[in-house]
């Protein structure tokens, strides 16, 4: 639409004409169903006719031929060539060259200065510098005489003055426990109480002790050994089926049944066996889809009922 100073948007903006739409009623073509690289499958394509492996052989490098970098060189010996390097460098020494008069000196023991090159260092040295003479101080003011004696046995030592001497006996607690015993034994008025029976042993009296006399001391009767030990008259006979090795010659005939049956006898009630009640039984269940079946069709309207209605 044309704007307000007469010109159109487009002669606005500077264009000639509106950019045409290269894409409009074009089909859809999904990028997944283009081909890689259209170009390698159209016109003619380069062969380079495979890969070369390398080898030894001429096929593997560019060239026809091989290429030699020096054509028509001499030999060269290295060994020649440095020693002519050696003399060249020993043309340019103005002099011989510098030789020590004598070798090396080791050192000789910790803290020696033989074999170094400037000897002992002055600052290093152990000598002691020289001090002033010493001068002990005057000695302290004494306003009074030490007096001699350690105190211990000595008298009129100490600060205050000398404790008086008191004497003292020599049996004085044992005078004064006696004493106090004497004016104890005043003080009671009668003897000691005492039981009239006669008092116990600690424990009770031996239960198994008895004065009757023991009975004599039965002796074991000894039996008489068999002299000569029992010999059968002949070997014993090895078992067979014609009853060689028993004493009879065959089994005599019994009566009796082999197995002796035990009567039973029950006396009572309380001799009986207990026996359990049964458990409770299992009965017929009906699965929830014959419960729904029966509920939707019943006796009513199992004749109107229909199989889609399910």
């Amino acid at each position: 639409m044309p704007a307000e100073g007469g010109k159109s948007d487009m002669e606005r903006i500077g264009l000639f004409s509106e950019m045409e739409y290269i894409t409009v009623g074009d089909k859809y073509v999904s990028p997944h169903s283009r081909a890689f690289n259209e170009a390698a499958s159209k016109n003619k394509q380069m062969l380079p006719g495979g890969s070369k492996a390398m080898s030894d052989l001429q096929q593997g490098y560019f060239d026809p031929h091989f290429v030699r970098i020096f054509e028509g060189e001499g030999y060269i010996n290295l060994n020649q060539v440095r020693r002519r390097h050696m003399m060249e460098e020993a043309k340019k020494n103005l002099g011989k060259p510098f030789l020590p008069s004598n070798g090396e000196k080791k050192p000789c023991g910790f803290g020696s200065y033989y074999g170094t090159i400037g000897g002992p260092v002055p600052f290093f040295s152990a000598q002691l510098k020289p001090r002033e003479k010493y001068r002990a101080p005057g000695k302290n003011l004494y306003t009074n005489p030490g007096k001699k004696g350690t105190g211990y046995g000595y008298a009129n030592l100490t600060i205050g003055k000398q404790p008086s001497h008191s004497a003292d006996f020599y049996d004085e607690p044992k005078l004064t426990s006696k004493k106090e015993n004497e004016a104890h034994r005043h003080l009671l008025k009668g003897s000691p109480f005492k039981l009239n029976s006669y008092p116990k042993e600690y424990f009770d009296n031996n239960p198994y002790f008895s004065n009757k006399p023991l009975p004599p001391i039965k002796k074991a009767e000894k039996r008489g050994s068999v002299a000569t030990p029992f010999k059968p008259s002949s070997p014993g006979k090895k078992a067979g089926g014609m009853k060689a090795g028993t004493f009879d010659p065959f089994p005599s005939h019994s009566a009796d049944p082999y197995v002796i049956k035990m009567p039973r006898q029950i006396s009572g009630k309380i001799d009986k066996i207990f026996h359990p009640p049964g458990g409770p039984k299992s009965r017929p269940m009906i699965s929830i889809m014959t419960l729904n079946v029966k509920r939707a069709l019943n006796m009513k309207n199992y004749k109107t009922a229909s199989v889609q209605s399910y």
